[in-house]
């Protein structure tokens, strides 16, 4: 059950990503996570939104360009070594991660939720599922 996560590519100049988070809000897209790397020339802004097909439209609509990747989500409970008990549980199953990043959910302050990159995602959900582990919707991440 992944997710889509859009990755944007970014000239590495002032103002740039502020001309794609404006470009979003005026279209009513609401960003539920974002991580930006950089190299000299460019950047690449990874995010979920809340409605992703409508986000790249708008995107590329504006003339950015965006492609889809898919992610795992999993919640992670806010207490000291939630992360730690989901990172292990990945180990034991022989998944390696590319990245991760973070963000905390809207109105449940008990999870923060990780977005994690995998060589392959089924695979990866099959084997983490049989840890007991379940991944977030793209329907449950539009209404967090």
């Amino acid at each position: 059950m992944s997710i889509k996560q859009i990755s944007v590519f970014l000239e590495n100049k002032p103002g740039k990503l502020s001309e794609m988070t404006a470009l979003l809000a005026e279209n009513n897209i609401d960003l539920r996570a974002l991580s930006l790397a950089e190299t000299k020339d460019f950047g690449i802004a990874r995010m979920i939104a809340d409605d992703a097909f409508e986000a790249a439209n708008v995107l590329k609509n504006g003339d950015f360009i965006a492609n889809f990747s898919p992610v795992l989500a999993y919640a992670v409970p806010d207490e000291p070594g939630g992360l730690n008990k989901l990172l292990c549980a990945f180990n034991e199953a022989g998944v390696n991660i590319e990245y991760m990043y973070s963000f905390l959910g809207g109105n449940d302050s008990s999870h923060a939720y990780m977005i994690f990159r995998v060589a392959d995602t089924s695979a990866a959900e099959a084997a983490l599922a049989a840890k007991g582990l379940r991944a977030v919707s793209q329907e449950e991440i539009a209404n967090i």
